[in-house]
Parts: structure tokens; C-alpha cells; sequence
């Protein structure tokens, strides 16, 4: 006698949820970014910061 196999298919790729979570998490914060004007501040920063290495800021 054969053994007998169950008849629920196996799924192959189970969901795995910690990174689902962390992705969620920083994807979150990046909204939170955007929305409160973080990019403008650090492109103003960062044209600052150049402008002062080349000596004309």
C-alpha cells in the first residue's frame, strides 16, 4: 500500500510577513516625508553645500 498524500496543495512560496511589514513601515515614512516638504529642504541644502565647495555661495 502506498501512503496516502494529502489532498491540500503545498504552497511553494508561503507569504512571509516581516517584510511586508518593514516595507509598509518605510513606505510610510517616506509619505510622511513627502508630505511635510522634506525633499525641497534637502535639495536646498545639498545646492548650498555645493555652491560652497566651488566658492560661490
Amino acid at each position: 500500500m502506498t501512503p496516502r498524500t494529502s489532498t491540500r496543495k503545498q504552497n511553494k512560496w508561503p507569504i512571509r510577513k516581516a517584510p511586508l511589514a518593514v516595507i509598509s513601515f518605510f513606505l510610510l515614512l517616506w509619505l510622511a516625508g513627502n508630505a511635510t516638504g522634506e525633499p525641497a529642504r534637502v535639495l536646498e541644502q545639498a545646492i548650498r553645500v555645493c555652491l560652497s565647495c566651488i566658492g560661490i555661495g
